[in-house]
């Protein structure tokens, strides 16, 4: 039985948050609170397994209640967001430099279409944080640690071969994404694609979120537009995104794959036909597997591959089961992969089979 804490200043939206979580047989509500001050109070009383958590309360504000929580009695903690607006949006994935672990929209009413999505997303999401045994916090203090070269990783310079990096991330993927970016240089000389799974209507908040860390444009995908060297692109909700030639990026209507629209795997298939071994390519924490087939034939094209270490994922699905079909030429925690990029980008390194 996981024991749930919901943190909710609207009595309204309090009630329907406990009966969606209550409905669910393995999930026990232990308490509710109104505002950051009760919500230390209830965790320090009932030591919830999970927290649901609210941004906008009177006095003490979802996200300083969260970096206190997580000062005093470490807890997972599922933000639920009742905006799409941009800049709230924003700051609810603030909460995750905090320390919380996912950022979700709160459920939709009875009624509505995307009731039962929803309301899928936020029992499955409880009960996946519920596994975290340990909140992982990422250190940012060892950016400046010397980046191993690419020698040194079994790697040997050659003339110019990378030309673009592509990353895939799911559940704990935008503190591992914001770690990485935040490290790369401003002078970064390929761009950088990525698919990060998310709720339907986030990704341009978490965009926001991540350009107040980043020095690198930052920038939702369009159809047609070229790739431009040390700028970022993600992929938008609802659709599937490649790289055609000439260094265009295709969004498509094309079919989920592994359930998902955008998919890694889409990706990173496009990635292999047009880059080959002239790419870079990796997966970080998430559930399931998107991306880690295509990532072993990125591989055996003679690209660089990479998946975050297991002590740093907060789910392993997705670089573990590249590390199990040994699609990842190299493990590493988040605050390392930036120093990897920059090096093999800049040194334009290939690995010699």
């Amino acid at each position: 039985m996981i024991r749930v804490l919901v943190v909710e200043d609207s009595p309204v939206v309090r009630e329907f948050l406990v009966h969606i979580l209550s409905s669910d047989p393995g999930i026990r509500v232990v308490g509710t609170a109104s505002n950051g001050e009760e919500a230390l109070e209830a965790v320090r009383l009932e030591r919830p397994d999970v927290i649901t958590m609210d941004i906008h309360m009177p006095g003490l504000d979802g996200l300083e209640a969260t970096r206190r929580i997580m000062e005093t009695h470490p807890t997972p903690i599922v933000i639920v967001s009742g905006s799409e607006k941009s800049g709230e949006v924003a700051t609810a994935f603030s909460a995750m430099d905090a320390g919380a672990l996912a950022v979700l929209p709160r459920p939709r009413g009875i009624g509505h279409p995307a009731h039962e999505a929803t309301v899928k997303e936020l029992v499955q999401t409880v009960k996946l944080m519920s596994e975290v045994k340990v909140v992982r916090r990422w250190s940012r203090a060892r950016r400046d640690a010397p980046a191993p070269r690419p020698t040194e990783m079994g790697f040997a310079s050659e003339p110019a071969k990378v030309r673009i990096v592509a990353i895939g991330a799911s559940t704990g993927g935008p503190p591992a994404l914001q770690t990485i970016l935040a490290a790369l240089p401003k002078d970064f000389p390929v761009p950088l694609l990525i698919v990060q799974h998310m709720a339907a209507g986030f990704i341009q908040g978490f965009i926001d979120w991540l350009a107040h860390s980043s020095g690198l444009p930052i920038h939702l995908a369009t159809q047609g537009e070229f790739m431009l060297p040390g700028h970022i692109y993600f992929a938008p909700d609802e659709f599937q995104m490649k790289v055609g030639h000439g260094g265009k990026i295709v969004l498509t209507g094309d079919e989920p794959e592994n359930g998902l629209r955008p998919s890694v795997s889409y990706l990173f298939r496009s990635i292999a036909d047009v880059y080959g071994c002239d790419a870079v390519a990796g997966l970080l924490t998430g559930m399931g597997r998107d991306g880690a087939e295509e990532l072993r034939l990125l591989k055996e094209k003679g690209a660089v591959t990479f998946a975050q270490d297991k002590d740093s994922s907060v789910v392993h699905g997705m670089p573990g089961e590249a590390i199990r079909l040994d699609a990842a030429m190299l493990v590493l925690p988040p605050e390392k992969i930036a120093a990897v990029l920059t090096n093999l980008a800049n040194s334009k390194a290939r690995h010699y089979p």
